[in-house]
């Protein structure tokens, strides 16, 4: 299988669920605090995509068994939800997708749990800025290269781990498509990006070793010194030669600032 460049017309649908995922996040976010549950979060993030004429694209993926990955701490990607109650001061990334009318969406967020150190809110802000900077490098005539680039100068110029084994992806009718986004790279190497490229961008930024491991329930992937890890995610098009973000954090935001 190729590069699938995208028509304008499915641009438009990606963005449809990409929309749908950002208000699924923003449902999660009013709940998050202290003594609740990944499993409640997912419970409702299910309910709230089945509600809005979407799918849980993660549920049952390669048997998955959330809806959600909810990756607490040290916890970079992949978290299955349980039972365990979050506590003060822990951050989760939420990675969400959603199906519908033929087009994935894919979109992440790094919630802070109560009161979260100052270092922790420095490594979320930073991967954000890194996302940002990423998808500025997401341009008609540039590379993959020039993307991976540009987040992991970013990244490493505070010191942080970038995760290499995890990458972003294409995104259409498939949740993962060609080509691979890694968040690391050089400058001026690798795919030339073309008009119609639809991208899930992902950085997965560690506060410590860039190296991981891999749980034994076979989902979850840590880092190998337990330091906390941030995870942001934006689907992203190309269009007219520039970027487009098709999803959003407008709705998390305002949710946030609501509580």
């Amino acid at each position: 299988m190729g590069i699938h460049y995208k028509t304008k017309e499915e641009i438009e649908l990606i963005r449809h669920s990409s929309l749908l995922v950002g208000k699924t996040l923003a449902e999660v976010a009013k709940l998050i605090k202290p003594g609740v549950s990944s499993l409640e979060l997912d419970r409702v993030a299910e309910e709230f995509i089945r509600d809005n004429g979407g799918e849980p694209t993660f549920l049952g993926y390669n048997g998955f068994p959330g809806s959600l990955c909810i990756s607490v701490n040290e916890c970079v990607v992949h978290g299955i939800p349980n039972k365990k109650p979050l506590e003060n001061g822990d951050i989760i990334s939420v990675d969400c997708g959603v199906y519908k009318n033929g087009f994935n969406g894919d979109s992440a967020y790094t919630f802070q749990v109560g009161e979260v150190d100052r270092e922790v809110q420095q490594l979320l802000r930073v991967t954000q800025e890194c996302l940002d900077k990423a998808i500025e490098a997401c341009r008609e005539g540039n590379r993959i290269g020039d993307i991976g680039f540009a987040c992991q100068k970013h990244a490493e110029s505070y010191g942080y781990g970038v995760v290499r084994e995890l990458v972003g992806h294409g995104l259409g009718a498939e949740l993962h498509e060609k080509p691979e986004v890694p968040n690391y790279g050089k400058a001026g190497r690798g795919l030339k990006l073309r008009e119609g490229l639809v991208l899930a961008i992902e950085p997965m930024i560690n506060l410590g070793t860039k190296e991981i491991d891999q749980l034994s329930d076979g989902w979850s992937i840590v880092t190998q010194d337990r330091k906390p890890s941030a995870h942001f995610e934006h689907d992203v098009a190309i269009v007219n030669g520039k970027p487009e973000v098709l999803s959003t954090f407008e709705y998390i935001e305002e949710a946030l600032k609501n509580k």
